[in-house]
């Protein structure tokens, strides 16, 4: 390996240990020289590449724009053809994560969001960034389903929807320690995309298993 992928390796390694750590503890309650021992590297080998605490956090929010294709929506898509079910796939997977981990990761860009976004203001527009690229990805979902909705739905402002039910789920079933909000949350999100295409199409669509009703069954 040369020096120059060393590094990059190095540096990688910081931002992937900083991204779980932000994810389950937060920012403000992550020091960098517990993020230096995690990565198993000496502090100074942070500060060069990371000057600041503020500056490993921007590096994390960007390397999660970067991912969220790969990392978060393509094993969905791979397995979903229907545009509308990868939706329901998605908050599937947030069940999902919050099943695995007790309830101790949720979304990390909501959970950042909530801690940062006054106190970081340069921060912000990467949280925004985030956001939006999720946003953008549900949206084509709804477009590639157009001919089942209504002449006027917005796929925008569907996804933008859909983003909120998923954030104010996960963070009822982070408070509560169970899935009764979260599982309400998105059965009634299905109900809803339901009546949108019976009133595009005029036909009562088939009778889809939402992601909460298969997450139960699957534990």
């Amino acid at each position: 390996m040369s020096h120059a992928d060393e590094n990059i390796s190095k540096r990688d390694r910081l931002i992937q240990v900083a991204m779980d750590l932000f994810a389950f503890q937060g920012y403000g309650n992550t020091g960098l020289a517990q993020i230096a021992r995690e990565a198993e590297m000496l502090p100074g080998s942070l500060y060069h590449f990371f000057p600041t605490k503020e500056d490993l956090l921007a590096a994390t929010l960007q390397t999660r724009l970067r991912l969220l294709q790969s990392e978060v929506l393509d094993p969905i898509w791979d397995r979903i053809d229907d545009p509308i079910e990868r939706i329901f796939g998605l908050l599937d997977g947030y069940r999902r994560m919050l099943a695995m981990t007790e309830f101790g990761h949720g979304c990390p860009i909501g959970n950042l969001a909530i801690e940062l976004s006054e106190t970081h203001p340069k921060i912000r527009p990467l949280l925004a960034a985030n956001f939006d690229n999720w946003i953008r990805a549900v949206a084509q979902c709804f477009r590639e389903a157009a001919d089942r909705l209504p002449p006027d739905a917005d796929p925008e402002q569907l996804a933008r929807f859909v983003l909120i039910t998923m954030e104010g789920a996960v963070m009822l079933a982070r408070t509560y320690r169970n899935f009764a909000a979260y599982d309400d949350a998105v059965t009634t999100l299905r109900d809803y995309v339901e009546r949108l295409i019976r009133s595009g199409t005029g036909d009562d669509p088939p009778r889809g298993r939402g992601a909460a009703s298969r997450a139960s069954e699957s534990g």
